[in-house]
């Protein structure tokens, strides 16, 4: 006769005290995006999985918690999603169906992609990756599920810059150079300005499934930058990412309201009440600190502001 094991976790706490978070972290597994009429992509996915547990229980199911991340997985990969967000969204029902004690469950996700790139000047093919960011909640009030990505670019700080285009000035008024001509010469070389490696992330949020394709957001979060850089570039390339990157510098500030304009204008089906976060972050290259920005609104509000109601 086998003996049954107790079901510790189950029992009352010392301390009564209810937990927002209680889970698994750090999970990695295959997860396949299918994609029309091409071969599907393999990402080796990281996911964390959570659930609220109520004050008179001692502790989660970390089995089944294990066990529910597994199942539905494992149908993700032998049967591939059009959507990353959707495997986070079943996950977190699941979680929520298995365990009767839990109010919410949450799950999150990142990812390192892959994108075929091609160089800006000497058209060659490269590569450069982007961190895939997808997570879910599941309530009994509903699911809410959330797509976006993380991707570096460069900044140019436009205040050095201005500062560069001030003494170029003076300089070429000590040369006799009429104000007419400086203006042109300024207007067509943008002057020196310290440059930052950026880093931009940018999700969108809304009840069932955003309808957002992913391409189209890390499109708008490259762009929201001073310049895209690229893995590998010639000399070519490097005197376009320079040139381009100075004639369009921007404050940490401006990276962010690029990203709320691109996200208005890329994306007019999104519901009013979808939740964007913007965020942008460069490492400084002349500061031993970082710079930091950061805007989290509804479309609807965004869209109000960027159109200027």
């Amino acid at each position: 006769m086998s003996q049954q094991l107790p079901d510790v976790q189950a029992s009352s706490p010392d301390v009564r005290v209810g937990l927002n978070r209680v889970g698994v972290t750090g999970v990695e597994k295959l997860v396949k995006v299918a994609r029309p009429e091409k071969r599907p992509i393999i990402l080796m996915a990281e996911f964390d999985v959570f659930v609220d547990l109520p004050s008179w229980r001692k502790g989660a199911d970390m089995s089944r918690n294990m066990e529910v991340v597994d199942e539905t997985l494992e149908e993700a990969v032998s049967e591939p999603t059009y959507r990353v967000e959707d495997v986070c969204g079943d996950t977190a029902e699941r979680l929520l169906e298995k365990h009767d004690y839990t109010t919410k469950a949450e799950v999150q996700m990142e990812a390192e992609y892959i994108i075929r790139d091609e160089t800006p000047a000497s058209q060659r093919m490269t590569q450069s990756s982007a961190d895939i960011i997808a997570a879910a909640t599941a309530t009994d009030e509903g699911t809410t599920e959330k797509i976006g990505t993380r991707v570096t670019g460069m900044t140019v700080c436009p205040c050095s810059q201005g500062m560069s285009a001030s003494r170029a000035r003076e300089t070429m008024r000590g040369l006799d150079i009429d104000e007419e001509t400086i203006d042109e010469f300024l207007e067509a070389v943008p002057q020196p300005g310290h440059s930052q490696r950026g880093h931009a992330t940018l999700t969108i949020e809304s009840d069932g499934a955003p309808e957002v394709d992913l391409h189209d957001l890390i499109e708008v979060a490259r762009d929201s930058m001073s310049a895209r850089i690229y893995n590998m570039a010639k000399r070519p390339d490097e005197d376009h990412m320079t040139y381009e990157s100075h004639k369009d510098a921007k404050f940490v500030e401006d990276c962010v309201r690029a990203m709320a304009d691109g996200v208005v204008e890329q994306f007019p089906d999104l519901p009013d009440d979808a939740v964007v976060t913007m965020k942008q972050s460069n490492d400084e290259s002349i500061h031993q600190h970082n710079a930091h920005a950061e805007r989290v609104a509804e479309v609807g509000t965004l869209r109000s502001e960027v159109n200027g109601n």
